[in-house]
């Protein structure tokens, strides 16, 4: 029986590929896993504990937890009672969550640990709707989600149950996910069932998968990316463990020996810096070796395209220094699949020279999300490209180049926000993604910049900041980078240095370094920095390079409301934030 729902996963699962480790997660320092029969089990037996409470079709509820087996019960549970989940960031503004719960009338909460059930519980005063918080953690004063589990237990409703699951269509609602803007309040994307299974079907032969392999989970769950990928693993048989932290990912990827796990591009950076760090860290013949290899892998080409002389040395470099690399990694991974912002090409150069498939892809949250991936088919690899629009998703561009889309992806709209649908939904039905871009050969997708980023100098020069930014972060001494310059006569940056390579660098130059704000007043250090601005300068048009920027002395953070849980630049946070500075960069004319 095709699988035209989400629930419909879960009996697939039983009969195809009973397993003893469905889904894990780490518990007092060991793994515990969860067979295909106790996931199942917990599924029924939670949804008919919500059908107790008297919940009803359509009701909210929200799920605000880290990765755990606990969030995918309580989600399945949701769909087969015919609510609807709202999952949320749990690293969430209180005013945002406010929105939320009273926007979506969110019934019932589910949280994982005491210090977000402290905070729900202090905002869901102000929400009317909210009738109680359920726990995945042992909470003294809190209600335990394992409370619902045993009342469906002593009452089972297996024909109220599948009554409901019977009604339920492919297009009707399963979920709304909140975007956190850089402005405004959140909004909520609606998906269906539809949705979700049509993105998991259209994705499932661009990689080798086997329902014998580990995939290691650790980005957020509430969003769309990590939602539709677990979709796919459970459809296709695939066990899941969520890692402890992001953190603890380099010791998970060891201990598990995941083939598969997906990844944003910040975290593939940080595993490169990592690596050529402790290379920097050899000396004599190892540490020549080390960066013969290295200088190797970022001069990868596919199908063999340097040659067979370069094909040889690949070989060696392969056995002798890369092998290390997969080690690291656990030593069994076939893919590393990377969305949510761009990957350097260099890192998909380098990695896949490695043997450490990188496959870079691309999506919103509104088209649930893939739209595009370089995938294991052949030639379904460009570096520098998100890839091949994928099966049954039509794209064509607008006259300003912005990326239009249609297909079973797209969302049903925005809740509560039929005005906000129609400006990103046109009459005949194309979502319009903010996002400009062109295809390269015909058939893999070019990101170009974001619409909205795009700047005008005073010169009437028009500016992509995006490439700049991907661009100087290439440099291993530049974390991040925000680039300026709208209605100014030049374009300049703030620029966080990366300061752990900075550490390193100053030790091997012998200068001191007490803290963050010394170290960018350094005068050796602004020089050396301006060289990389430099050299990025030599790559871009007169009108684009980059003058007198200024360092900063931390990293933006979600925390401090400078991006959005998916990692995006709340610019004019930052340029609030740092009004002073640039007022310096342009007020030295």
């Amino acid at each position: 029986m095709a699988v035209t729902r989400v629930f419909e996963i879960i009996p697939q699962l039983l009969e195809k590929y009973n397993k003893p480790n469905a889904l894990a997660a780490k518990e007092n320092g060991k793994w515990v896993t969860y067979s295909t029969q106790q996931f199942a089990d917990n599924v029924n037996f939670l949804s008919y504990g919500l059908l107790g409470l008297g919940i009803e079709r359509e009701e909210k509820i929200a799920i605000i937890s880290n990765n755990r087996p606990e969030w995918n019960f309580a989600d399945f549970a949701c769909q087969q009672a015919g609510a609807v989940s709202v999952p949320i960031y749990p690293t969430i503004s209180e005013g945002d969550l406010n929105f939320i719960l009273n926007d979506a009338k969110v019934k019932y909460i589910f949280v994982s640990s005491a210090d977000l059930f402290t905070k729900v519980k202090k905002i869901a005063a102000n929400a009317p709707s909210v009738k109680t918080i359920y726990t995945f953690n042992k909470v003294d004063g809190a209600n335990h989600w394992t409370e619902l589990l045993e009342a469906g237990k002593k009452n089972p409703k297996e024909k109220e149950v599948e009554s409901i699951k019977n009604s339920i269509k492919p297009n009707d609602l399963l979920t709304i996910l909140y975007t956190s803007g850089t402005t405004g309040n959140p909004k909520g994307v609606m998906l269906s069932h539809n949705n979700l299974i049509s993105n998991s079907l259209a994705t499932q032969t661009l990689c080798p998968f086997q329902s014998d392999w580990k995939a290691l989970s650790f980005l957020p769950l509430n969003h769309v990316y990590e939602r539709m990928l677990t979709t796919l693993y459970l459809y296709l048989g695939i066990s899941i463990y969520y890692a402890e932290s992001i953190e603890s990912i380099g010791d998970n990827l060891k201990e598990i020996k995941p083939q598969v796990f997906s990844t944003v591009p910040r975290l593939l950076e940080k595993v490169y810096d990592k690596i050529v760090a402790k290379g920097s860290e050899l000396t004599g013949i190892k540490k020549k070796l080390f960066f013969w290899a290295l200088d190797l892998g970022l001069r990868y080409e596919l199908n063999g395209a340097n040659g067979w002389w370069y094909e040889f040395q690949l070989k060696i470099a392969n056995k002798l220094i890369f092998s290390k690399w997969r080690e690291a990694l656990g030593g069994n991974i076939v893919a590393a699949v990377s969305g949510g912002a761009a990957l350097q090409p260099r890192l998909s150069r380098v990695f896949n020279a490695a043997k450490i498939t990188a496959l870079e892809g691309y999506g919103l949250t509104e088209t649930s999300p893939v739209i595009a991936v370089n995938n294991f088919n052949p030639n379904g690899i460009c570096f520098g490209t998100v890839g091949p629009v994928i099966d049954g998703v039509t794209v064509k561009f607008a006259e300003d180049g912005e990326i239009l889309v249609k297909g079973p992806n797209v969302m049903l709209g925005y809740f509560n926000r039929p005005d906000a649908t129609a400006e990103v939904i046109d009459s005949e039905g194309w979502f319009h993604t903010g996002d400009i871009g062109e295809l390269k050969e015909g058939r893999f997708l070019k990101i170009t910049d974001r619409k909205k980023e795009i700047f005008k100098t005073s010169g009437g020069k028009y500016i992509a900041p995006v490439m700049i930014e991907n661009k100087l972060k290439e440099s291993p001494f530049i974390e991040q980078v925000v680039v300026i310059g709208e209605n100014q006569k030049y374009a300049s940056a703030l620029i966080v240095p990366a300061f752990a390579f900075l550490k390193e660098y100053c030790k091997r130059k012998n200068i001191e370094y007490k803290s963050n704000e010394e170290i960018i007043k350094n005068p050796e250090i602004k020089a050396r920095i301006s060289e990389e601005v430099e050299k990025v300068n030599a790559e871009l048009a007169q009108y684009e390079k980059i003058k007198r920027p200024e360092l900063l002395p931390r990293e933006w953070t979600i925390e401090n409301g400078e991006m959005t849980p998916k990692l995006s630049l709340k610019r004019k946070v930052i340029m609030a934030a740092n009004k002073e500075l640039v007022e310096k960069i342009y007020g030295a004319e």
